[in-house]
């Protein structure tokens, strides 16, 4: 099985970085509180990690537009850094002023914010939604939408909202949240925050059926799926192995040869990267 596809004319791995961790976004609070996630990734250590990451040979990565992270690309591009970018939009910010930084990294593809897109589409409001993927046509560059429910991406195809692309979550987090805004704008955490395993193949199922290229995340639960049931402890290091390894089957079997899946690393403790590449490497050889 292939381990790069053409992404709108760029070659780029379909393993690709996501940066939640990097953020603090964390969706194991219990185990690994944002707080310290956002003290590790320190602006030199976000710098240092991304040019491990493409020493990896992962070449693309999901960054937040926000300002910060578009200023650690900056420095990171200025100093020889060849990792291409598909960006987050910030939706906290003004969004003219957004796409105008953006620019300045030349991303290769930007993508309407998933819990933005699941509460406009929750409060009857495609229009705005529409109305942003139109604007962010104005750079020339792919643009998609992310989403965490299936019948979105269902809307966004029948309807013909304009997206070039889906980020697809494998978990509907939208179940008991219907009309509430993002994190990012409320700023709620996602303490005691809960995946269902049954919402994978539903999904999974959903982008198989779009002929447009889909990025799959959240494929680890947002790391719930290393833990043991009590929700706090970690599974042993030959555990994490084997679920790693499962979960490229299960997603890399499911999702189109054009498709990707991304990942957050969280690298304070060990080398998160390094292990999940060698598996994904070893598994797209046997398929």
């Amino acid at each position: 099985m292939n381990k790069t596809t053409n992404f709108f004319g760029t070659t780029i791995t379909r393993l690709i970085i996501g940066d939640n961790p990097f953020t603090g976004h964390s969706y194991i609070e219990e185990k690994v509180p944002g707080t310290e996630m956002r003290d590790y990734y320190t602006s030199r250590k976000i710098y240092e990690t991304l040019f491990k990451i493409e020493e990896s040979g992962i070449n693309c990565m999901l960054p937040l537009a926000d300002p910060f992270n578009i200023r650690m690309i900056r420095e990171y591009q200025r100093d020889g850094g060849k990792m291409k970018f598909i960006f987050q939009a910030y939706m906290p910010m003004n969004q003219e002023v957004s796409i105008r930084q953006m620019a300045e990294v030349e991303p290769i593809g930007v993508y309407h914010q998933g819990t933005t897109t699941d509460y406009c589409f929750e409060k009857n409001q495609v229009d705005a939604i529409k109305a942003n993927i139109k604007l962010y046509k104005t750079m020339g560059i792919p643009v998609g939408v992310g989403t965490h429910r299936p019948d979105v991406i269902e809307a966004c195809e029948r309807e013909d909202w304009g997206a070039d692309f889906y980020l697809t979550c494998l978990h509907n987090t939208r179940k008991d949240r219907e009309g509430e805004q993002s994190g990012f704008l409320t700023g709620k955490t996602k303490a005691k925050f809960k995946f269902w395993a049954e919402d994978r193949p539903i999904m999974l199922e959903a982008v198989r059926k779009l002929s447009k290229p889909c990025i799959a995340f959240k494929i680890f639960s947002g790391g719930q799926i290393f833990l043991n049931t009590d929700g706090k402890t970690g599974k042993t290091e030959e555990e994490i192995e084997e679920a790693i390894r499962k979960v490229f089957i299960e997603v890399y079997s499911s999702i189109k040869p054009i498709d990707l899946a991304a990942i957050g690393i969280f690298q304070k403790y060990k080398d998160e990267l390094s292990q999940n590449v060698r598996i994904f490497n070893q598994v797209m050889e046997e398929l």
